[in-house]
């Protein structure tokens, strides 16, 4: 398998844009069971001070994957996918995204880290997220872990 070193430390994935959509907060909301009005009713969501419909926490990392191709830096560095473990997730928020709203997403490798004899490499990629005017939203990290399996993909 391929080990990937410090020196990846600091390569960004492409920036998008997306819009968060209604339809898909209320579907999101409904799927993870949050019972909360203000994540599907929008005149509750507005009473309590929203905008529109607020994005429920970990929705940043669903919208992460509306990229044209979200594996395409998985592509660029080689990882193959089929040894790829999802290892964790955390998240900084800022400001509260809301229906309506356009984000841009841009991301880099912030740490990489081996463990069993580099058996598993882990590989945390920080994603930033910002209104479309500058301001910050979010951080999120996810942490993939990459898994030596027989002969490189």
């Amino acid at each position: 398998m391929k080990l990937f070193g410090k020196e990846l430390i600091g390569y960004q994935t492409l920036k998008f844009e997306v819009e968060v959509e209604k339809g898909k907060l209320k579907f999101f909301s409904k799927a993870i069971g949050e019972t909360s009005s203000v994540y599907v009713d929008e005149a509750a969501a507005v009473s309590h001070g929203y905008r529109s419909l607020p994005a429920p926490p970990t929705f940043l990392f669903c919208l992460e994957m509306e990229r044209s191709d979200p594996y395409d830096w998985f592509l660029d560095l080689e990882i193959p996918l089929g040894n790829v473990l999802h290892a964790g997730q955390s998240f900084t928020y800022h400001e509260t995204a809301c229906a309506g709203d356009v984000l841009q997403f841009s991301g880099e490798i912030v740490d990489i880290y081996s463990k069993k004899n580099d058996e598993l490499q882990f590989i945390v990629h920080r994603n930033y997220v910002r209104f479309l005017d500058g301001l910050a939203v979010a951080e999120f990290d996810r942490t993939i872990v990459v898994q030596a399996r027989g002969k490189e993909n």
